[in-house]
């Protein structure tokens, strides 16, 4: 059964899900509660969120394979999901908002999985993945 749940989720990550219905505008409003650990900074240095330094940049996270932000040190847990080639998509990452020790024990099939990110949104998560998904 562990399998089974794990192939689902990777089948989801690796082809992709539909567009959530998110309002990007909505989720820029909502990072506020994001920004005390995450920024959004481009390439080229271009600042669209000055933010925390405790969990990745999130510029370009949409299409981005989990946890391979070269200047961050992921738990466990994520570094195993990254590890599978997935690929985060709004509907991944909208998930992950919401519960990230729930999606990261659905994704490798392990109760036991942990997510270093303890803060859970209470709503919001398709409205902040379409915002990210908005800043590329």
């Amino acid at each position: 059964m562990k399998n089974f749940a794990f192939i689902a989720v990777l089948g989801t990550l690796a082809i992709g899900s539909p567009a959530l219905a998110g309002d990007p505008a909505v989720g820029e409003s909502d990072f506020k509660k994001c920004k005390a650990c995450h920024s959004i900074i481009g390439a080229d240095g271009t600042e669209f969120v000055k933010g925390g330094k405790t969990g990745p940049n999130l510029y370009g996270v949409i299409g981005r394979p989990v946890a391979s932000a070269a200047e961050f040190s992921y738990g466990e847990s994520l570094l195993a999901v990254g590890a599978t080639g997935a690929v985060w998509d709004e509907a991944s990452l909208a998930a992950y908002v919401m519960d990230p020790s729930a999606w990261l024990q659905t994704a490798l099939g392990d109760p036991a999985a942990k997510s270093k990110m303890s803060f859970k949104l209470s709503s919001s998560g398709d409205d902040i993945a379409a915002y990210l998904a908005s800043v590329q």
